[in-house]
Formats: C-alpha cells, sequence, structure tokens
C-alpha cells in the first residue's frame, strides 16, 4: 500500500490506539539506548537483580541515570508526539501505548490517563519498599550533595528510578490496559518502534489478530512489517502529521 492508501486508512479509523519507542523522541533530542552508539554500548548494564543487593550496582545504576536526565528534562515535544495530540483531540484516540520513558506525550498535551508507560518513566524516582515518590530533580540534587545511590527518606528504602530494568517485573495493570486497548481498536499506529522488545512488540500483534489495521511509521524495517497493512519510511515528524491532518 502506498503513502497515500496508508493516509486513507488512518483517516477512515474511528478508535486508533497510538504505539510509540525510541525512534519518536530521537527526534526530540533524547538519546537512544539500543543503537551500536547508543546508551547501552556505552554503559555497563545494571540488572535490577544487581540493583537491589548491590550498593555498587545501585552506585552505577544513579550514575548513569544522573548523567542522562538532563537531556531527557530538557527535551521538548516534536511534531510526531503533536500529530497523537491531533488525533486524540479529533475524538479518535482512546490510548497511547508508549515504550518511552521522558513523558514527552503527556507534556505535548496528551491526558496522562491516556498515556500507557510500558516502561515506566525516568521523571521519578520511586521507593522500593513503601512505594513513596519524588522526582527526578530531586533525586539528582541529592546526588550532587553527595548521595551516590539515595534512599528514601520515609522509610530508608532503596530509591530508584521509576523506569522499568532488566530483570524486573513489567507492570501488570499497564499490561493489560494496553492489551485491552489494542484488542478494541480498528487501527494500531506504530511510530518509532523497532518492534522487537517483549513483551511490548506482541501488543501490535494482538491488534492485528483481533481484526485491527496495523499502521508502521518507521525509519527502518521492523520484524513486523510483513503482516502490516501500511509500511510508511521516514521522519516520524515529518510523516506523521501529513497523515494524521487527513482525518481532522
Amino acid at each position: 500500500m502506498d503513502e497515500q492508501g496508508v493516509r486513507e486508512m488512518i483517516g477512515g479509523a474511528s478508535r486508533i490506539v497510538g504505539f510509540t519507542g525510541a525512534g519518536i523522541s530521537t527526534e526530540s533530542g533524547v538519546p537512544d539506548f539500543r543503537s551500536p552508539d547508543g546508551v547501552w554500548a556505552r554503559n555497563r548494564t545494571v540488572d535490577f537483580q544487581e540493583f537491589v543487593s548491590s550498593e555498587s550496582g545501585r552506585v552505577e545504576y544513579w550514575r548513569q541515570k544522573a548523567a542522562a536526565w538532563p537531556a531527557m528534562r530538557d527535551a521538548k515535544p516534536n511534531a510526531g508526539h503533536y500529530a497523537f495530540v491531533e488525533l486524540h483531540r479529533q475524538g479518535r484516540l482512546p490510548a497511547l501505548i508508549t515504550q518511552n520513558i521522558e513523558r514527552l506525550h503527556q507534556r505535548s498535551g496528551l491526558p496522562a490517563a491516556s498515556v500507557l508507560e510500558l516502561h515506566g518513566t525516568t521523571t521519578e524516582a520511586v521507593c522500593l519498599t513503601c512505594g513513596d515518590r519524588i522526582t527526578s530533580d530531586e533525586a539528582c540534587r541529592r546526588i550532587e550533595a553527595g548521595e551516590r545511590a539515595p534512599r528514601c527518606r520515609a522509610c530508608g528504602g532503596l530509591l530508584k528510578p521509576a523506569t522499568i530494568s532488566f530483570g524486573q517485573a513489567m507492570p501488570l495493570d499497564v499490561m493489560a490496559r494496553a492489551q485491552a486497548a489494542a484488542e478494541t481498536c480498528d487501527l494500531l499506529l506504530a511510530a518509532g518502534s523497532s518492534l522487537v522488545v517483549e513483551p511490548a512488540a506482541s501488543i501490535p500483534r494482538a491488534a492485528k489478530a483481533a481484526g485491527a489495521h496495523l499502521v508502521i511509521v518507521n525509519r527502518e524495517p521492523t520484524p513486523l512489517d510483513g503482516i502490516a497493512d501500511g509500511v510508511v519510511r521516514g521522519e516520524i515528524g515529518v510523516v506523521l502529521p501529513a497523515m494524521v491532518a487527513a482525518g481532522g
């Protein structure tokens, strides 16, 4: 299907669920994680078990998070993010599922209740014992003041950025809501995701299996291109707004 056909498909859909990955946010200057020169290629991975069991692991984890936080904090939503806001304004976007952690979708104007964060958020830190939360700004100020691995001031438990680490359980409630949204939409619009990370990548497949159309907008090929109803290559901030405007 050509780009015009994809545009018409999006324009004709009444219940669209968005699905976004790192590619939409790298256009806002947010560093990616998985590319050959991405964050993980330049840093040692600290998995969840090491974080909870090793003080040195926690110190290294927080060092990496504090170094990455200014770029996350200062990033601004781009035209791709605002395209999903436009779909919401049109009354056609009941939910947006994201693998991203910097909350650019909420900052672009999507209601927080409609954004399903599969991998959590780096904008807050959470106590693994009592669940108390502080902002990442506060956590990083404490690190700058000398707390190399800050602890919860409410109970003394381990504070951790509210993201999902390797080896950490996915948020079951968010996964359930994402699955339900995918299975009840008539089009799932995936933008900027490599569609290789599980279990997130199972969600577009679930939408397709339930009878929805699947449209993928990405710069590179994905493993799900073969089952998609439409695939468009290009910069998301350029391609997506033109497609969304067709249904306004």
